[in-house]
């Protein structure tokens, strides 16, 4: 029985999953933009979604500076420490403090990414879709 079991397994183990979700939030955080199957487009939602709330949840908290008092310190390393289970580079990491977390705490809850379905892929005709940040623009390498 799947009871409890939600996402998609995309034929990999789970370790496997792991790695690919925080491989595609890392870029995604990165560019702003990537193209990958619209599978785990979709399922990438989730992920990304979920990671950007720790951003979001400091944001307010990061604005202090200087002036944050030591329980509002613990906040920022408990919700850096959960955002690097996912994010792999510092470049992302910052990126989703600085910029991701303090776009989307006014636009209020989830939403923060959006699914565009491209092309078939040549070789093997998966369905591609595009990935995007709402409202941010991609980021230029």
């Amino acid at each position: 029985m799947r009871h409890g079991l939600s996402g998609r397994q995309l034929n990999r183990t789970a370790p496997h999953r792991d790695a690919l979700w925080a491989n595609l939030v890392t870029a995604l955080f990165t560019h702003g933009r990537i193209e990958t199957t619209e599978a785990k487009a979709k399922e990438l939602r989730k992920h990304a979604d979920a990671t950007i709330k720790w951003g979001i949840g400091v944001a307010d908290v990061l604005k202090k500076g200087d002036k944050m008092t030591p329980a509002d310190k613990g906040k920022v390393v408990h919700a850096k420490r959960m955002a690097r289970k996912v994010v792999r580079t510092d470049a992302a990491m910052d990126r989703l403090f600085t910029e991701i977390g303090p776009h989307f705490k006014a636009s209020g809850k989830g939403g923060y990414t959006r699914v565009l379905k491209t092309r078939f892929r040549r070789g093997d005709a998966a369905s591609m879709a595009l990935v995007e940040l709402v409202g941010l623009a991609p980021a230029v390498d």
